[in-house]
This record gives structure tokens, sequence and C-alpha cells, in this order.
């Protein structure tokens, strides 16, 4: 757990700092300052809503990213002390941070901080406690609380609003902009692949630089958490889907973007680093990584591409393999058992 709160920290450093940079260039374009707290509590202590300067804009991410997590933090640590009271044992608070923090880094910028202490218990009664704890669960706890929110208030993760940390302010995803336009769309709003590979275009916290979770991947894979089979299972997926798809479905306005504007578009590169690969949640045969891999590239953008509604098809995708994956390790057992047996017993 501490090799993933390490990784994602490059996440979490993106997200702070384009999340006021994303409201302050909105608020200045629009030669409008909104009421928000936030702005508020930072004109207290000097930093005008005005300025974009680098501090400033990580002044303002801090306010929007702290706040989430702290609820999220928060409404884990109590539900895990009430699931510990009804079993009559103390309170197992492993990858409390890391669940609290990964959760955070999925949700809009906007949201409220009802909404994540909402989502927050979900997490972890739900995706953890329910099945006995840490280690016990098929279902990354995270994508757990993120998909309640997603399916329970679709508003706060659906309109383009949701995506400036600033009250009435909006911003679409260059994933929405595809939606409506696709390639043409995302050059008339000036987003370049340079800009989502960086990390500086609206979206959620923590998943709009691919740069990022990119450094993310190379310490998990270095310290030999995460499995580099499903990483690459889940790249060759989307690729194979992307070109089947602009050749296929080229009446989607989706289908025309490249694979390569696939993988830093949305969440894929931080679905696949941080939620797919959880050792916990994924198969534990080789060939099962790789189908499992596989199936998580393919669905991304097949949902992206055949059913916009879910554009952001990550979570969706995730979850699914999450499910298939004790089916993905008997089936690859069973094949290399037959491979392995002998000619005249088979």
């Amino acid at each position: 757990m501490r090799c993933v709160l390490v990784a994602a920290l490059p996440c979490v450093g993106v997200a702070i700092y384009n999340a006021g940079y994303q409201a302050r260039t909105t608020m200045l374009a629009s030669l409008a300052t909104p009421d928000d707290w936030r702005l508020r509590a930072l004109d207290a202590v000097g930093i005008p809503s005005t300025s974009i300067a680098f501090w400033s804009c990580i002044a303002h991410g801090l306010a929007v990213l702290l706040p989430l997590f702290f609820t999220a933090w928060i409404a884990g640590r109590l539900t895990e002390h009430v699931f510990a009271h009804l079993r009559g044992r103390r309170a197992d608070h492993t990858a409390l941070t890391v669940i609290a923090l990964l959760f955070t880094l999925c949700l809009p910028p906007s949201l409220a901080l009802w909404h994540a202490a909402v989502g927050g218990f979900v997490a972890f009664a739900v995706g953890k406690e329910i099945f006995g704890g840490f280690g016990h669960n098929f279902v990354n706890p995270p994508l757990v609380g993120f998909g309640f929110l997603y399916f329970a208030y679709p508003a706060a993760f659906s309109s383009d609003a949701v995506w400036v940390a600033a009250d009435g302010y909006s911003g679409a995803t260059p994933l929405e902009a595809a939606r409506r336009g696709g390639l043409a769309a995302l050059d008339a709003a000036g987003w370049t692949w340079s800009d989502a590979v960086w990390g500086r275009v609206p979206g959620a916290l923590g998943e709009t630089s691919a740069l990022a979770c990119a450094i993310g991947l190379i310490i998990l894979l270095y310290t030999g958490v995460a499995s580099w089979r499903v990483v690459a299972g889940g790249v060759l997926g989307l690729v194979v889907m992307t070109l089947l798809a602009n050749q296929t479905l080229v009446s989607r306005p989706l289908a025309e973007l490249p694979w390569h504007w696939h993988a830093v578009a949305g969440g894929f590169a931080f679905g696949l680093v941080f939620l797919a690969t959880d050792p916990v949640t994924a198969p534990v045969t080789n060939p099962g990584r790789w189908l499992y891999g596989l199936s998580i590239g393919a669905l991304v953008v097949l949902l992206r591409v055949v059913n916009p509604a879910h554009r952001e098809s990550v979570m969706l995708a995730i979850v699914l393999g999450n499910i298939l994956a004790p089916l993905l390790d008997q089936i690859a057992a069973r094949i290399q058992m037959r491979w392995r047996m002998p000619r005249d017993v088979r």
C-alpha cells in the first residue's frame, strides 16, 4: 500500500495544479468572479481570484482536493469502526488512506462534500467491509464508491459544469467534445494530444495526466505491485478495438479518435494503472491477466463509441473485469492443464 501511495503522488500533484488552473483560467476568460467559498478563503490570505500564477493555482487546487479527500477518509474510518464494533474486533485500517485517495482522484473537482461522504461510505462498506475486509473483496473499493455516485447522482458526473471547480462555470472534457464533433471538435477547442498527456485539460481530479500515470506505473512495476501483463493487455485491447472502430463505426464521432487519443483521454490511463492492476481483484494466472487486460482495453473503446451516454467507460469496464476475473483464471487454468496433459490421456 505504501508503494501505491507513492506511485499516486504524481497524479496528486497534477490534480492539485490542474484543478486550480482550469478554474482560474475559466473565470479569467469570463471576466467575472463567482461567490465561491474557496475564493473567499484564498482572498482572505492574500491570493486574488484573478491570479493564474503557479502558486495561486496550487492553493486553489489544495482547497479543492483536500476537503474531498478528508471527507472520504473520515467516512471510511467511521465505517470501519462501525463494522469492527458489530463484529466485536478491532478496526482494520489497512489501505484506508490509499482507498480514500484513489476514490478522491476519480471524482470531478466540483463535487459536493456530502457526495464524497456518501461515496466514501459505500466504497468502504460495500467495497471492502461487507466481504470481510481488505484482501477479501472481489471488486475494487474506490470503483464501488465511484460507481454508486455515478448512477445515483448522474447530474454530478455528466454536465460540463462539474469539471471546473468554480460555481457557475463549465468546461467540457476532451471526451465530451469528441462525442459532439469528433477530432474537429478537439481542434476547435484548442486541445492537443500533448495537453492530454501533460494533464492541462478539464476532467476528474487524478485522471487528466497520462504522464503522471506513466510515472506511477513505472514505480508499481519496479516494486512488483502491478502486473505488466495486465497493462500490456489493456493497451493491446484498446489499440485493436480502436482500429476496428475506425473501420466499422465511421458514423459515430468518437470512432474518429485514433488509439493514442483514447489512451490519454478520460480515465483510461489512471484506471489501468491504479485500479485494474489491483492484485486483490485482478486474476492471479498469467494467461488470465492477459485476458483481463485485453477485455478491459477493448470494452473501454467499445462502450465509448457505441454507448456515448457512458463515454467515460473505464469504471464499467474494470468492474466487469473484476467480476470476470475468477472465471478468466479458471479458463486459463483448464487450458494450461489440458495443454500439459499427456496426449494419450486427452
